[in-house]
């Protein structure tokens, strides 16, 4: 393996000048075209959200793939919005509701496109026709539970592989001593900088017969918390070393930590903050691997409930042990590097591919 550094640009309102993201985008996808020019590759991989080497790639006629890592964001007809917190429907009704809904998402869709394709021209690619240009067309990489994913028609190119998981090693951290079920609490790492989550946890679960192990994920509450006598509050924990001995999670509903605990067999409560939470957790409920709360209901007395509903309820754990089977037959990683040789074998069997255009 050889690593390069990526270019990094600011796109965030500061003091100096910033750049628009797709401004960053087009340089950043000249300065890489060079590097691709050297290396040849027979594929790229990139992140959903890293269009600047999907264009350089594009620009040496190389095949690219797009990692999501996280449920797939397009839309099907009856869908609702992405990451708006909605579930998919159940009656025909509710299906024409989100239809007659989404002529108003396309507008946004077509934007994006409209800006893609402009950042495509200033290196001297053609415009796309289609929406979701930063998803390929030759392998896209969906990496989460086929199970959380709603039922739709599948493009030949869209491979869901279940989840590619990994985390920095860490060592043993001891829970409560005692017998009772084992809570952990996992708040972001970069959302709710208030870890006003972690503080109702902490409350509503004090009284309660469970353990709770809760960590702050390096970002200490701007006021102390009270620490009940059932519960330990530390700094970092493993959870691929915890999680297995848990009953339930209690989290942000971030997508890294919804996988490794649905991969460990544990049902999970989801407190959405922002991002793609709100999805994950709809689709948690949808699935039946655990809750999700609204914001309104992140609150001491609404996590205690949210909590008693799924350890009261053993068929969100029956149904996050099945999860847990299908991923220990079923290895992301593997799926996931299977496609990527596929495509390069296909590509560089058909010969040596050539440049698509020259950067302006």
């Amino acid at each position: 393996m050889r690593f390069e550094p990526a270019p990094e640009y600011q796109v965030f309102p500061t003091k100096g000048r910033h750049l628009k993201p797709y401004e960053a985008a087009v340089r950043a996808a000249l300065e890489t075209r060079p590097l691709v020019a050297e290396l040849e590759p027979d594929a790229v991989v990139c992140d959903i959200l890293t269009i600047a080497p999907a264009m350089a790639a594009e620009l040496e006629g190389r095949p690219w793939a797009t990692l999501v890592p996280h449920v797939l964001p397009t839309p099907a007809p009856g869908f609702p919005p992405y990451s708006i917190g909605a579930r998919l429907p159940r009656t025909r009704a509710g299906a024409a509701l989100w239809r007659a809904i989404d002529p108003v998402v396309q507008i946004g869709a077509r934007r994006g496109r409209d800006e893609l394709n402009g950042a495509r021209a200033r290196v001297g690619l053609p415009p796309l026709d289609h929406v979701h240009g930063g998803i390929s067309r030759e392998l896209a990489i969906v990496a989460t539970f086929p199970q959380l994913e709603y039922p739709r028609p599948w493009p030949a190119s869209v491979r869901v592989t279940g989840p590619l998981l990994w985390e920095q090693p860490y060592g043993e951290v001891e829970p409560p001593p005692g017998d009772d079920p084992l809570v952990l609490v996992a708040p972001s790492t970069s959302q709710d900088p208030e870890q006003r989550m972690l503080l109702a946890a902490l409350e509503g679960l004090a009284d309660e017969p469970v353990r709770v192990l809760a960590t702050a994920n390096r970002r200490p509450p701007p006021r102390s918390p009270v620490v009940p006598p059932n519960a330990r509050l530390v700094d970092w924990v493993s959870y691929a070393r915890t999680m297995p001995r848990c009953a339930a999670v209690v989290c942000h509903g971030g997508h890294g930590t919804v996988m490794r605990a649905l991969a460990c067999g544990v049902p999970v409560v989801a407190c959405p903050a922002a991002g793609d939470m709100a999805e994950n957790g709809a689709r948690l409920a949808w699935a039946g691997a655990g809750v999700s709360l609204a914001r309104r209901f992140q609150t001491p007395r609404g996590i205690r409930l949210a909590v008693r509903r799924v350890l009261g309820d053993p068929r969100y754990a029956e149904t996050a042990r099945r999860l847990r089977r299908w991923a220990e037959r079923h290895d992301g990683a593997e799926l996931a590097a299977d496609a990527v040789e596929a495509l390069a074998r296909a590509r560089s069997a058909a010969g040596e591919p050539q440049p698509a255009g020259r950067g302006a």
